[in-house]
Protein backbone atom coordinates (compact mmCIF):
# COMPACT_ATOMS: atom_id res chain seq x y z
CA UNK A 1 0.00 0.00 0.00
CA UNK A 2 1.37 3.38 -0.91
CA UNK A 3 2.17 5.82 1.84
CA UNK A 4 -0.29 8.38 0.46
CA UNK A 5 -3.17 5.88 0.77
CA UNK A 6 -2.68 5.40 4.50
CA UNK A 7 -4.96 7.05 7.03
CA UNK A 8 -4.00 10.63 7.87
CA UNK A 9 -2.49 11.22 11.27
CA UNK A 10 -4.62 12.65 14.05
CA UNK A 11 -1.54 14.39 15.38
CA UNK A 12 -2.17 17.91 14.01
CA UNK A 13 -5.69 18.08 15.48
CA UNK A 14 -4.63 16.52 18.77
CA UNK A 15 -1.47 18.64 19.03
CA UNK A 16 -3.46 21.83 18.56
CA UNK A 17 -5.99 20.69 21.17
CA UNK A 18 -3.17 19.77 23.58
CA UNK A 19 -1.49 23.15 23.16
CA UNK A 20 -4.76 25.02 23.68
CA UNK A 21 -5.61 22.95 26.76
CA UNK A 22 -2.18 23.50 28.30
CA UNK A 23 -2.52 27.25 27.70
CA UNK A 24 -5.97 27.21 29.34
CA UNK A 25 -4.39 25.31 32.25
CA UNK A 26 -1.75 27.99 32.72
CA UNK A 27 -4.35 30.75 32.59
CA UNK A 28 -6.53 28.87 35.06
CA UNK A 29 -3.71 28.29 37.50
CA UNK A 30 -2.89 31.99 37.33
CA UNK A 31 -6.54 32.84 37.98
CA UNK A 32 -6.60 30.38 40.90
CA UNK A 33 -3.45 31.95 42.35
CA UNK A 34 -4.42 35.61 41.93
CA UNK A 35 -8.21 35.52 42.27
CA UNK A 36 -9.47 32.42 44.10
CA UNK A 37 -13.05 33.70 44.01
CA UNK A 38 -12.97 33.63 40.19
CA UNK A 39 -11.18 30.27 39.96
CA UNK A 40 -14.26 28.17 40.58
CA UNK A 41 -16.15 29.71 37.67
CA UNK A 42 -13.10 29.52 35.40
CA UNK A 43 -12.56 25.82 36.07
CA UNK A 44 -16.28 25.13 35.74
CA UNK A 45 -16.17 26.73 32.29
CA UNK A 46 -13.13 24.61 31.49
CA UNK A 47 -15.20 21.46 32.13
CA UNK A 48 -17.24 22.48 29.07
CA UNK A 49 -14.20 23.55 27.03
CA UNK A 50 -12.19 20.41 27.78
CA UNK A 51 -15.24 18.21 27.32
CA UNK A 52 -15.88 19.70 23.88
CA UNK A 53 -12.19 19.39 22.99
CA UNK A 54 -12.20 15.74 24.07
CA UNK A 55 -15.35 15.05 22.08
CA UNK A 56 -13.85 16.74 19.03
CA UNK A 57 -10.68 14.63 19.30
CA UNK A 58 -12.71 11.49 20.01
CA UNK A 59 -14.98 12.15 17.04
CA UNK A 60 -11.98 12.80 14.81
CA UNK A 61 -10.27 9.56 15.90
CA UNK A 62 -13.43 7.48 15.67
CA UNK A 63 -14.17 8.75 12.16
CA UNK A 64 -10.62 7.85 11.07
CA UNK A 65 -10.35 4.47 12.77
CA UNK A 66 -13.83 3.02 13.18
CA UNK A 67 -16.12 4.75 10.74
CA UNK A 68 -14.41 5.25 7.38
CA UNK A 69 -17.69 4.48 5.57
CA UNK A 70 -19.66 7.10 7.49
CA UNK A 71 -22.25 4.83 9.16
CA UNK A 72 -21.57 6.46 12.51
CA UNK A 73 -22.49 3.75 15.05
CA UNK A 74 -19.13 3.75 16.83
CA UNK A 75 -18.97 7.53 16.68
CA UNK A 76 -22.44 7.82 18.22
CA UNK A 77 -21.54 5.39 21.00
CA UNK A 78 -18.30 7.24 21.77
CA UNK A 79 -20.16 10.55 21.83
CA UNK A 80 -22.74 9.10 24.24
CA UNK A 81 -20.07 7.69 26.56
CA UNK A 82 -18.02 10.89 26.51
CA UNK A 83 -21.11 13.03 27.12
CA UNK A 84 -21.97 10.98 30.20
CA UNK A 85 -18.34 11.05 31.34
CA UNK A 86 -18.12 14.85 31.19
CA UNK A 87 -21.65 15.29 32.56
CA UNK A 88 -20.55 13.32 35.63
CA UNK A 89 -17.73 15.79 36.17
CA UNK A 90 -20.07 18.73 35.77
CA UNK A 91 -22.48 17.29 38.34
CA UNK A 92 -19.58 16.76 40.75
CA UNK A 93 -18.50 20.37 40.30
CA UNK A 94 -22.04 21.60 40.93
CA UNK A 95 -22.02 19.53 44.15
CA UNK A 96 -18.79 21.26 45.17
CA UNK A 97 -20.45 24.59 44.56
CA UNK A 98 -23.18 23.60 47.02
CA UNK A 99 -20.44 22.98 49.62
CA UNK A 100 -19.14 26.51 49.06
CA UNK A 101 -22.64 27.96 49.32
CA UNK A 102 -23.20 26.07 52.59
CA UNK A 103 -19.90 27.39 53.97
CA UNK A 104 -18.22 23.98 54.16
CA UNK A 105 -15.44 24.81 51.69
CA UNK A 106 -13.57 27.95 50.75
CA UNK A 107 -13.62 29.20 47.18
CA UNK A 108 -9.86 28.74 46.94
CA UNK A 109 -10.06 25.10 48.02
CA UNK A 110 -12.98 24.55 45.68
CA UNK A 111 -11.01 25.95 42.75
CA UNK A 112 -8.25 23.41 43.42
CA UNK A 113 -10.81 20.60 43.80
CA UNK A 114 -12.42 21.50 40.48
CA UNK A 115 -8.94 21.50 38.94
CA UNK A 116 -8.37 17.98 40.29
CA UNK A 117 -11.76 16.81 39.00
CA UNK A 118 -10.88 18.24 35.60
CA UNK A 119 -7.47 16.52 35.77
CA UNK A 120 -9.03 13.14 36.52
CA UNK A 121 -11.77 13.52 33.92
CA UNK A 122 -9.29 14.55 31.24
CA UNK A 123 -6.91 11.72 32.14
CA UNK A 124 -9.65 9.08 32.10
CA UNK A 125 -11.01 10.32 28.78
CA UNK A 126 -7.46 10.14 27.47
CA UNK A 127 -7.45 6.40 28.10
CA UNK A 128 -10.31 6.20 25.63
CA UNK A 129 -9.26 8.76 23.01
CA UNK A 130 -5.51 9.31 23.14
CA UNK A 131 -2.38 9.71 25.21
CA UNK A 132 -2.30 13.51 24.80
CA UNK A 133 -5.37 13.82 26.99
CA UNK A 134 -3.77 11.54 29.59
CA UNK A 135 -0.73 13.80 29.52
CA UNK A 136 -2.91 16.90 29.87
CA UNK A 137 -4.69 15.33 32.83
CA UNK A 138 -1.36 14.62 34.51
CA UNK A 139 -0.31 18.22 33.83
CA UNK A 140 -3.51 19.51 35.45
CA UNK A 141 -2.96 17.32 38.52
CA UNK A 142 0.64 18.54 38.75
CA UNK A 143 -0.62 22.12 38.53
CA UNK A 144 -3.06 21.54 41.41
CA UNK A 145 -0.37 20.02 43.61
CA UNK A 146 2.12 22.76 42.70
CA UNK A 147 -0.44 25.46 43.46
CA UNK A 148 -1.02 23.86 46.84
CA UNK A 149 2.61 23.39 47.90
CA UNK A 150 4.78 25.93 46.08
CA UNK A 151 4.73 29.68 46.63
CA UNK A 152 6.12 30.66 43.22
CA UNK A 153 4.94 27.80 41.00
CA UNK A 154 4.00 29.58 37.76
CA UNK A 155 7.51 29.58 36.23
CA UNK A 156 7.78 25.83 36.91
CA UNK A 157 4.39 25.13 35.35
CA UNK A 158 5.23 27.28 32.35
CA UNK A 159 8.52 25.41 31.87
CA UNK A 160 6.72 22.08 32.20
CA UNK A 161 4.14 23.23 29.62
CA UNK A 162 6.91 24.10 27.17
CA UNK A 163 8.55 20.70 27.73
CA UNK A 164 5.25 18.82 27.24
CA UNK A 165 4.42 20.70 24.05
CA UNK A 166 7.99 20.32 22.77
CA UNK A 167 8.05 16.57 23.41
CA UNK A 168 4.72 15.97 21.69
CA UNK A 169 5.67 18.04 18.65
CA UNK A 170 9.09 16.36 18.45
CA UNK A 171 7.56 12.91 18.84
CA UNK A 172 5.08 13.51 16.02
CA UNK A 173 7.72 15.02 13.72
CA UNK A 174 9.96 12.05 14.33
CA UNK A 175 7.11 9.59 13.77
CA UNK A 176 6.26 11.19 10.42
CA UNK A 177 9.82 10.75 9.08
Amino acid sequence: MAKSASKPSAAPVEEVILIIMVIFCLVGVAVTDFSPQDAFMYWMAMIFVFGLAAMLAGWHNARRHYDPDGEGNEVKELFKVQSLHWLGSLVTVVCLFSFVEAGHMSQEATGLMVLLILALTTYLDGIRIGWRFCLTGMYLATAAVAANFLENFMPWLFALAVVIIGITVYREKRKSL
